[in-house]
């Protein structure tokens, strides 16, 4: 296709108002509308509780995938699942993580993530010890956080991670699908 000059020249431009002189507007009928305009109420994109009644889901327990088809379950279980996102909880208090994971399974419902991974850490071990026992305070809340009411209904399953994910220091989470 040939493309046209960048510049008009003087005459070019003299002719073209010479060609378009006479051109009027033509005349347009006012339409108004026969009732008000009504524009419906905008509705969040998520709103929790028109969605779901987070009461009326069963709590659920590390490792508890009854909710899900055998082949998805066995896939969660052996760490298959191609991990999306990824929490470390690492250097924070007990309420920031708690404020962080809620976010954090909100986000990832909203973008359309269905495995997570929150890295909690194993615990500590005391000095005074003799022996290794786990004192995780976010390791030992986050089940219960993952069922609370507010991001429970996004939640399918939850299963520790595999070693080399963080074993017992870090969990998956199955999110369900967005259905619009």
């Amino acid at each position: 296709m040939k493309k046209l000059p960048e510049s008009k020249s003087p005459q070019d431009i003299d002719c073209w108002l010479q060609e378009v002189k006479d051109v009027a507007a033509m005349p347009q009928p006012e339409e108004r509308p026969s009732s008000p305009l009504i524009i419906e109420e905008i509705k969040p994109s998520l709103n929790l509780k028109g969605v779901y009644n987070a009461n009326s889901f069963t709590p659920l327990a590390i490792g508890d995938t009854s909710n899900l088809d055998r082949r998805t379950a066995e896939k969660f279980v052996r760490g298959q699942f191609k991990i999306e996102a990824r929490l470390d909880l690492h250097g924070l208090s007990e309420k920031e993580a708690f404020s962080a994971v809620v976010d954090f399974i909100l986000q990832s419902y909203v973008r359309g993530l269905r495995c997570i991974l929150i890295i909690t850490g194993k615990g500590i071990k005391k000095e005074n010890d003799t022996w290794y026992e786990p004192k995780g305070i976010i390791k030992d809340a986050l089940p219960s956080w993952l069922n609370n009411a507010e991001i429970r209904p996004f939640i399918l399953s939850m299963v520790n991670a595999l070693p080399a994910d963080g074993g017992d220091g870090a969990m998956y989470v199955l999110l369900k699908r967005q259905r619009l």
